[in-house]
């Protein structure tokens, strides 16, 4: 796209010059007068390359934190402000929703805008907007392990537990330092073992997180189990004593 404006410059300036030398034989013309317009022609060309240099295109994924009829306000992943500019050719769209709009925007909504980001003013002129949902990544230790249902827990070094509903669709795998990646099965994830989830949000159970993608580390030590058994061996002598 930027190279097809320059050549039209360019096009526009050699036509120009080439009817000023005509003009120049018939009429006579200062030579300072055409250096003049060649000079200002070179000043518009050059701003305009710099104007395109400003602009690419760019999406961005966030949070909804203010929407207005011209501008939404995303917090990323990164927790960075985000300033989404919307005009009468933004396109709007939703899984949920056939119809979907500016004014169906709610705080709180995860969207991604696709559009012209202006590296000066740091703003997104967006072309698509589109309700998302982002992935969960879960990393932690396997508990609780319930066989016949396929469900377990995945305690988190916080000491949050996630409550993992694993499907026949669910990809997982295992890794070992000699065989790198290989394909795993339900059966081999065992109490204690580093894991890591990838998934999102069960539609019919809050509390549950369907995976999509499972990854084992079976060489890798139980560290938040330890460390919360010794805690509580700690704790339990400090009450004997």
């Amino acid at each position: 796209m930027k190279i097809i404006i320059l050549l039209l410059i360019m096009f526009h300036i050699s036509y120009f010059i080439f009817h000023a030398s005509i003009a120049g034989a018939q009429t006579p013309t200062k030579t300072s007068d055409i250096g003049d317009i060649k000079d200002q022609l070179i000043e518009t060309i050059a701003s305009r390359v710099a104007q395109l240099n400003l602009v690419e295109k760019r999406s961005v994924v966030g949070t909804v934190t203010e929407a207005s009829n011209t501008q939404i306000t995303l917090s990323d992943i990164q927790n960075n402000t985000r300033f989404i500019d919307v005009d009468e050719l933004t396109k709007f769209s939703s899984q949920d929703e056939d119809s979907f709009g500016i004014s169906d925007i709610t705080n709180g909504t995860t969207m991604s805008a696709l559009g012209l980001y202006n590296k000066d003013s740091r703003r997104l002129l967006a072309r698509f907007v589109d309700v998302v949902t982002l992935p969960m990544y879960i990393h932690g230790e396997a508990a609780n392990i319930d066989k016949t249902n396929r469900v377990f827990d995945v305690i988190q070094k916080n000491g949050e537990t996630a409550k993992i509903d694993f499907l026949n669709s669910t990809s997982i795998r295992s890794y070992t330092k000699t065989e790198d990646l290989t394909r795993s099965q339900f059966s081999a994830i065992q109490e204690g073992q580093r894991i890591i989830v990838t998934g999102s949000p069960d539609e019919d159970n809050e509390e549950l997180i369907t995976a999509e993608r499972i990854i084992l580390f079976p060489e890798i030590p139980s560290t938040i189990r330890i460390n919360s058994e010794a805690a509580s061996s700690a704790t339990q002598s400090a009450i004997e004593n």
